[in-house]
C-alpha cells in the first residue's frame, strides 16, 4: 500500500528574509490541516528547532552537512519522515552559504541535493518589484542540480505590490508564486545577541500559533505548495531504511549505533512547562568535505546495536543516572546527543536550576549545556543548594561535562557588561566576562590530545562555537589541563581548549556526538564507573 508524503526545504537569499517565520506559519497551517509534520533545521542552530517543536509538538531535528556525514543525514531524515506525512526543512543563512566561500559544504543547497528535496525560496520583497524576479532567477539558476519549486514573497506592501511581483515572475520564469506575505507585527519574534529568543523563555502561545496558521492559509497557496512538493518516489507503509534498526538506532557509516528515539517528557518540554568524522581536516579544507572516506575507531562502542530503554544490555550493566540542567539558562542541546546517552545505557533526569531545583543524590554524572547563564546569572546565584551540590559532585570525582554557558557557570564568576561580577560555582580556576561584540562563530573540529570524559587521544569530533563571552584574560589556566586541540578555519591558528579539572571537562564548543558516537559511549561509561566510587 502506498501513501502520499510531502517534503521540501524552506530557504532564502540571506538571513533576515523571514524564512523562520514563514516556516513556522507553514508548520502551523499544515498541522491544522491534520498532517503529521516532522520539522528539521539545517545547520547547528538550537533556537529554531525549539520553535519548530513548540508549533508542531514534534521534536525538530538538526541536519548538518559539515558536522555529520551524508549517510547520517540521509538516515536521520528517512527515519523521521517514516512516522510523518510531511517533512519541512528550514534552511540556514542564505541558500548557498555554508562552511566557506568556495564549496557548498554545510549549506542548505547541499542538504537539499543530498535529500533530493525541492526548495521553496522565501524572498524579502520590500522595496522591490521586477528586480525580485531577477534575484529569484539568479538563485534558481546558480546550481542546475538544485530544484527550486516555488517562491514566497515576504514583507509585501500591498495587493498592488504583489501583483507587480506576480507579473514580473510570469514574464521571466515558470516558477510559481506560492504566496505574498504582508507585514504583521503580531508575528515579530523577539531577538537578542545570539539570535531569536528561545522557546524556553518565549513559549509560543496557542493564540500565536493559530495566528500563524491563519496567516499562512490567507496569504499562501498551500494546496499548490503541496502539489509541487509531493515526493516523487512512492513510499510504502513500512519504508524503514535498512540501516536503521528497531528502537530508532542508526547503523550508519560509523558501523555502530546512532539513536534517534525522539522521546520527549513534559519536564523537558519548554512549550509545556516554561521556567525562569570527519577525516583529515586539511583534506576537507582543500577538497571540500566530500573527501571524507575514513571512519572512526570503534573503541568504546558496544558490540551490539542499542535501542530504547528495554534493550537487553541494560539488564546486565548498571544504568547510570545522568542529570541534565534544562531551562532558560541551559537550553542548547542537540536532541541526538541526549538520545545517544540513553542508547548507550544512561537514564536522563532533567532539572531546572532557575526554578530552584538541583540534581538527585544518586546522580552519577552531570551535563550542563549552553544557553544564557549571563541573562539569568543572579537567579542562578540564588540557588545556593545547586552550587553546593555541584561542588560536592565534582569533589567526589563524578563526571561533569559542560559546554559554553555551562562552562561559564562552572567558572569563578560571570562579569556582566555593566562590570558587575556575579559569583558562580568556582570549580574552574578562572572567571568569564561578557563582551559587547561576538567572540567566536563557526564550525570547529576537536582533536583530543589526552584522555578525558569523551575519549582517548586522537579522537576527532565536530561541533560549533557561537558566544559573546570569553575567559578573563587576566586569569591563569595553569592549574587545569587542556584536552582539546581546536582546528578551525584556515585563517585561524589551532588552539588548545577543553579545560579539565579532575573529573570536570568544560569547553566553549557545542559538540555533535553524531560525528563520533563513541564520545557519548565514553561519557556513559565514565558515569557507570562513578557508581562504584
Amino acid at each position: 500500500m502506498s501513501i502520499s508524503k510531502w517534503a521540501f526545504v524552506v530557504a532564502a537569499p540571506h538571513s533576515g528574509s523571514g524564512k523562520t517565520t514563514a516556516t513556522l506559519a507553514i508548520l502551523a497551517a499544515l498541522k491544522r490541516r491534520g498532517l503529521t509534520v516532522q520539522p528539521f533545521k539545517v545547520g547547528p542552530d538550537f533556537i529554531d528547532p525549539g520553535l519548530h517543536t513548540c508549533v508542531t509538538g514534534t521534536v525538530s531535528r538538526n541536519l548538518d552537512g559539515w558536522m555529520l556525514s551524508r549517510q547520517v543525514n540521509e538516515a536521520l531524515f528517512r527515519h523521521f519522515l517514516h512516522a510523518a506525512n510531511c517533512a519541512v526543512v528550514e534552511g540556514v543563512m542564505g541558500l548557498f552559504d555554508g562552511y566557506d566561500g568556495t564549496t557548498e559544504a554545510g549549506s542548505t543547497a547541499e542538504m537539499a541535493k543530498w535529500l533530493h528535496l525541492p526548495v521553496i525560496l522565501v524572498v524579502d520583497a520590500r522595496s522591490m518589484a521586477r528586480s525580485a524576479a531577477a534575484l529569484v532567477h539568479g538563485f534558481c539558476s546558480f546550481d542546475p542540480a538544485l530544484h527550486c519549486a516555488g517562491v514566497i514573497f515576504n514583507r509585501v506592501g500591498s495587493e498592488a505590490h504583489l501583483q507587480f511581483l506576480r507579473e514580473a515572475m510570469a514574464s521571466s520564469s515558470n516558477l510559481p508564486v506560492l504566496g505574498g506575505l504582508p507585514r504583521d507585527e503580531v508575528l515579530r519574534l523577539p531577538q537578542r545577541h545570539l539570535g531569536l529568543v528561545t522557546a524556553e523563555e518565549n513559549p509560543l502561545s496557542q493564540d500565536f500559533v493559530d495566528h500563524l496558521a491563519r496567516w499562512a492559509e490567507t496569504h499562501m497557496d498551500l494546496d499548490r505548495l503541496l502539489a509541487v512538493t509531493t515526493l516523487n518516489t512512492q513510499m510504502t507503509v513500512n519504508p524503514k531504511p535498512s540501516n536503521v534498526c528497531a528502537g530508532g538506532v542508526f547503523l550508519g557509516d560509523f558501523g555502530r549505533p546512532f539513536p534517534f528515539t525522539g522521546r520527549r517528557s513534559r519536564d523537558s518540554d519548554p512549550c509545556a512547562q516554561p521556567v525562569q568524522r570527519p577525516t583529515d581536516f586539511e583534506n576537507a579544507e582543500k577538497h571540500g568535505h566530500h573527501a571524507r572516506t575514513e571512519t572512526f575507531s570503534q573503541k568504546g562502542l558496544p558490540d551490539q546495536p542499542l535501542g530504547d530503554a528495554s534493550w537487553p544490555l541494560h539488564g546486565s550493566h548498571p544504568r547510570p543516572l545522568i542529570a541534565v540542567a534544562r531551562d532558560a539558562a541551559f537550553c542548547f542541546y542537540y536532541q541526538d546527543n541526549l538520545d545517544l546517552l540513553e542508547a548507550f545505557g544512561a537514564r536522563l533526569h532533567f532539572f531546572s536550576p532557575l526554578a530552584g531545583e538541583t540534581f538527585p543524590e544518586d546522580t552519577a554524572a552531570l551535563y550542563l549545556g549552553g544557553g544564557y547563564p549571563e541573562v539569568h546569572a543572579k537567579a542562578l546565584q540564588r540557588n545556593e543548594r545547586f552550587f553546593e551540590d555541584l561542588r560536592r559532585l565534582a569533589a567526589s570525582n563524578r563526571p561533569v561535562y559542560a559546554e559554553c554557558g555551562g562552562l561559564m557557570v562552572l567558572s569563578r564568576s560571570i562579569e556582566l557588561l555593566s562590570g558587575e561580577k556575579v559569583p558562580m560555582a568556582g570549580i574552574l580556576p578562572f572567571g568569564t566576562r561578557m563582551l559587547s561584540r561576538r567572540k567566536a562563530l563557526g564550525y570547529v573540529e576537536v582533536v583530543l590530545t589526552r584522555a578525558c570524559l569523551l575519549g582517548e587521544p586522537e579522537l576527532r569530533m565536530r561541533g560549533h562555537e557561537f558566544h559573546y563571552s570569553e575567559i578573563n584574560p587576566q586569569d591563569s589556566l595553569t592549574s587545569c589541563a587542556c584536552c582539546y586541540r581546536l582546528r578551525v578555519r584556515k585563517y585561524r591558528e589551532e588552539q588548545n581548549e577543553g579545560y579539565q579539572v579532575g573529573s570536570v571537562l568544560a569547553s566553549y564548543v557545542h559538540l555533535h556526538w553524531g560525528s563520533a558516537p563513541q564520545a557519548a559511549s565514553f561519557f556513559v561509561e565514565a558515569a557507570r564507573k562513578a557508581l562504584a566510587l
